[in-house]
């Protein structure tokens, strides 16, 4: 099989795991542990290659994809510390609404320094994938990002690049843009990745399991905390109206009944900065068993919030790559339903995950 070509928007914490993974995994190590799928589709890890990328912190632009990993405000874990110079040098972003205003009243080591350089004009962003031959555009701009977000989404278009949109901005589960993509046959994976045992997936699965075992749940909050550059960023809850839709609708779908609004609470609660990239979820469910007895569960997750997306974001790269090779188009339901919170078809996740395994046997 050829290599998979693909373009990073925002080289943040979560690009930094990523881009480590492909080198921990291009080495054969643990070849088993923390992927879902060592092979997919023919493709390996090792077969994903990066070719361009864009920031807009003075501190990654103009060096290489290796080096800007590193670089500050990212501050996830180091696994992987001696990778290999890309030979991609990340270029200068379109900023637009991807940096909130609030971010300049901390110290620069925590947020964004914005650099200086011209930002590219749509035709640029479209001349540069199709130069390096790009086959995925992976876009992880900040929560809130919305024109941004389109603006990157538009490019891929333009240039017939499949999308994979990470973050909580709608895209593929926007019919608009759906159909956008449709027309231009283009394949998309979205919206909001769904991390590989983080909060999001843990609350599914214990309401899909109250559903199937004929708990009542009555009300339930999901409470995070984390000191990383996204939690900062969410800090302006006027950026979060996206975010708390699509992680509330992740656990809403698979309940056997919607809750009431005053019921439910999901979404990031805190930025605590000595926590860095560890994300600590707070997980309550209240409901009826048998009889109408109360019961409640309490859980307290903490992980790595930027490693734990990665090996998903590996899946949804193949998966974006296998749906170009066999010409399809537009939303790539399967991949989007097991590798999203907001994905344009809910389901539970093993039926997702089924969906998934036949799409990538088909």
């Amino acid at each position: 099989m050829s290599n998979i070509r693909i373009a990073i928007v925002g080289v943040g914490n979560c690009a930094s795991s990523l881009v480590q993974g492909l080198t921990h995994y291009r080495e054969g190590t643990n070849d088993t542990v923390g992927l879902m799928h060592w092979e997919m589709g023919g493709y390996k890890p090792s077969d994903i290659q990066v070719v361009a990328a864009w920031d807009v912190d003075r501190r990654k632009v103009g060096v290489d994809v290796a080096e800007a990993i590193f670089a500050k405000p990212n501050c996830t874990a180091i696994f992987a510390p001696k990778v290999e110079s890309t030979g991609t040098i990340v270029k200068m972003g379109a900023v637009m609404d991807g940096v909130a205003d609030h971010m300049a009243d901390y110290k620069d080591d925590r947020t964004f320094l914005v650099a200086n350089d011209t930002q590219p004009t749509k035709a640029e962003v479209v001349a540069e994938l199709k130069a390096s031959g790009t086959d995925v555009l992976m876009n992880y701009l900040p929560v809130g990002s919305q024109q941004a977000t389109e603006f990157y989404a538009e490019c891929a278009l333009e240039a017939g690049v499949a999308f994979v949109n990470n973050i909580p901005v709608f895209i593929a589960s926007n019919p608009i843009w759906a159909k956008k993509f449709e027309d231009a046959g283009v394949p998309i994976i979205g919206d909001d990745i769904k991390a590989q045992l983080g909060a999001t997936i843990v609350h599914r699965v214990l309401t899909d399991l109250f559903a199937k075992r004929g708990v009542k749940l009555e009300r339930t909050y999901q409470l995070n905390t984390g000191g990383n550059t996204d939690f900062l960023n969410m800090s302006n809850h006027r950026r979060l109206e996206s975010k708390k839709i699509s992680k509330t609708e992740a656990v809403q779908s698979v309940a056997a009944e919607r809750l009431d609004d005053d019921n439910v609470h999901i979404g990031p609660s805190d930025y605590v900065p000595w926590q860095n990239d560890n994300k600590v979820c707070f997980l309550r469910m209240e409901g009826q068993m048998f009889g109408g007895v109360p019961m409640n569960l309490e859980l307290r997750l903490s992980v790595e919030d930027s490693p734990n997306s990665a090996g998903v974001a590996i899946d949804m790269i193949r998966c974006a790559k296998i749906a170009s090779d066999r010409g399809l188009k537009g939303v790539i339901d399967p991949a989007s339903a097991y590798f999203c919170k907001h994905p344009r078809t809910q389901m539970t996740d093993d039926l997702a995950q089924l969906a998934v395994e036949e799409f990538i046997a088909a």
